[in-house]
């Protein structure tokens, strides 16, 4: 029998992409019901709940906009009202603002909004479920998760160097402190992504995709159930030693990789 048996798991952001891949995993392990969080796009959620509910795991699907942070006490109590428990919470959910509309914004307007949502909406929402769930007193410990990025300690230049390495590094900060506050009662760890082949990087152009490649050690992109398999490793009801830990997801980062080899 599977630890992730008879668990629940909240993964905000799950109607595309990484989040996605986080629920159906977590569904595939045995998860017996996972809520699925968005901000507008709910045809995607609904997509989601539909595929991990043939895997046997009942879904639930909730919206907020994490840049309204006066609505995000009221979506935590949801989410705990509904499942009864929280065993896994998955903090995936972040703008987007390198495709779509907001691509044509600028620096400063992508700034606050990555601020916003990303680093003071994750917050608000963090702070309250890791409350609730240390309250749960349930062994084994519950679990959460932040999503990260491999190149905020490091840097990296550019505008989307500038933007996502501050914000995220403060989230990967975050959810150190958060361990600290809430051990033993409560794991909190970071699973921090190299370059993944999301929306962004199915369309990137050579230049990119020689990068992306030849700063992997195993020469590839990274698949969104790449970090899923890591998501799914902290969150594991069985992997009651694991906290305030950082798992890069980059395939390893290839020292040997300088901008000429692009």
């Amino acid at each position: 029998m599977s630890a992730f048996t008879s668990t629940t798991a909240v993964v905000t952001g799950a109607s595309s992409g990484i989040g996605r891949a986080i629920a159906v995993r977590l569904a595939t392990l045995g998860a017996a019901r996972v809520l699925i969080h968005y901000c507008s796009n709910v045809a995607g959620a609904r997509e989601t709940a539909q595929e991990i509910e043939t895997l046997g795991c009942q879904a639930d699907i909730l919206g907020v906009d994490l840049a309204d942070h006066d609505r995000l006490p009221e979506f935590v109590d949801s989410c705990f009202e509904r499942l009864g428990r929280v065993d896994a919470w998955i903090n995936n959910a972040g703008a987007d603002v390198l495709t779509g509309d907001a691509a044509s914004d600028s620096f400063e307007k992508k700034l606050r909004t990555l601020i916003e949502v990303d680093l003071v909406g994750t917050t608000h929402l963090a702070r309250s479920a890791a409350s609730r769930m240390r309250d749960q007193k349930s062994a084994p410990p519950p679990s959460m998760t932040f999503i990260g990025w491999d190149q905020s300690p490091r840097g990296m230049e550019g505008d989307a160097g500038q933007l996502f390495a501050p914000v995220k590094a403060a989230l990967m900060a975050l959810a150190n402190s958060l361990a600290q506050e809430y051990a033993p009662d409560v794991r909190v760890n970071t699973v921090a992504p190299g370059w993944i082949q999301t929306d962004w990087g199915a369309g990137a152009d050579e230049v990119w995709d020689a990068r992306a490649r030849g700063q992997s050690l195993m020469n590839r992109w990274g698949h969104v159930n790449d970090v899923a398999l890591a998501v799914a490793h902290l969150s594991d009801p069985a992997n009651t030693f694991a906290t305030a830990q950082t798992i890069e997801v980059n395939g390893g980062w290839n020292r040997r990789w300088n901008h000429g080899d692009s």
